[in-house]
């Protein structure tokens, strides 16, 4: 056999009993995950911010950034529901490179996924209880969802895993909102086919027993932009990509219509300013057309402290070791920006 088994992990439960979420934060989840629905199904009139670092690889710049995100968030929150990206782990596109604090509790050390595991819940629960915001992270194991169940308040299926089976299942059992990502190729049909999938229920095998789900009815579409077969970057935020998906949503029996516009990847080319740019136009295009305002029900960004990114041991807090960001300065303008066109 290929498959050497190292040593058995601990469960969700046993994870979660040693670094259990304190009680006062589990109301604040639940007043949190309901304000977040609230905007899916449009009973809000709030945009979704989703925002923070590419990947998470650091508990106290993390920490700093969300805190200062807290602050911004006492300032907009009657127009903003803000949600800190904590994404713990990092789809890799060859599979080179770092992979996420579950992996790599230290960025410089090898794998160590027990100390991840600790790693990953120690950093939302502080993040959660100095910031008063709880967070989104990507699913990329769909096996690894209890272990955060508990502590995430959105989440996002990625561009390499929407056409996933597993994660399509595993999307139907969850209470909170899924954003369900155009794949690379930028087709429609296969995101909308997805949260179809993900609202219906399912009986399936997962982490060794037969379960069965209700359906998740806020599973959303996410536009991030596609890769032609050049592999040049193709948009998908613009005013007409809107309005087609309006017209594929309306031709499916789906609830909830919505999307959240991913401003970076292949949005933006991965030029990290272009967001600031992406963002404005896709609120000037709510403005102009009824439907699209009701459509589109918020923004995912790549921020951090320091702007663009830096190599593993580049030594420079608070500044991405994954895909380039955004940084304070511009972040907080920009929220800021969000807000007065709201």
């Amino acid at each position: 056999m290929s498959f050497h088994f190292l040593h058995k992990l601990p469960t969700p439960d046993e994870i979660r009993a040693a670094y259990p979420v304190p009680e006062k934060m589990v109301a604040l989840k639940e007043k949190r995950d309901q304000e977040i629905k609230d905007v899916i199904t449009g009973k809000s009139d709030k945009l979704l911010v989703i925002i923070g670092p590419c990947s998470a690889d650091n508990e106290d710049a993390v920490c700093d950034y969300i805190n200062r995100l807290s602050r911004v968030n006492e300032q907009v929150k009657d127009k903003l529901v803000l949600i800190p990206r904590i994404y713990t782990n990092k789809p890799r596109t060859t599979g080179d490179g770092y992979k996420g604090i579950i992996h790599q509790p230290d960025p410089e050390k090898k794998p160590d996924f027990l100390q991840g595991l600790i790693a990953m819940r120690k950093m939302h629960i502080r993040a959660m209880e100095e910031s008063g915001l709880t967070a989104a992270d990507e699913m990329l194991y769909p096996e690894n969802w209890h272990y955060v169940s508990d502590i995430l308040s959105y989440v996002a299926i990625g561009a390499r895993s929407v056409e996933d089976q597993q994660h399509r299942l595993t999307v139907s059992g969850f209470d909170i909102p899924a954003g369900m990502k155009n794949p690379t190729s930028g087709d429609f049909s296969v995101m909308l086919n997805s949260v179809y999938a993900a609202q219906h229920p399912h009986s399936f095998i997962y982490r060794g027993y037969a379960v069965e789900t209700d359906g998740n009815k806020m599973a959303h579409t996410v536009l991030r932009g596609a890769v032609n077969k050049y592999g040049r970057s193709l948009p998908n935020y613009h005013y007409e990509d809107l309005n087609t998906l309006i017209n594929l949503y309306n031709e499916r029996e789906l609830v909830n219509p919505a999307c959240i516009i991913d401003a970076n990847h292949n949005n933006s080319n991965k030029q990290f300013k272009q967001q600031i740019r992406i963002t404005k136009e896709v609120l000037h295009s709510r403005k102009l057309n009824p439907d699209i305002h009701d459509l589109v029900k918020g923004f995912m960004i790549e921020s951090y402290i320091e702007e663009g990114c830096q190599k593993v041991g580049g030594g420079i807090y608070g500044k991405s070791i994954t895909d380039p960001c955004l940084g304070w300065e511009d972040t907080e303008r920009l929220i800021y920006d969000i807000a007065d066109y709201q």
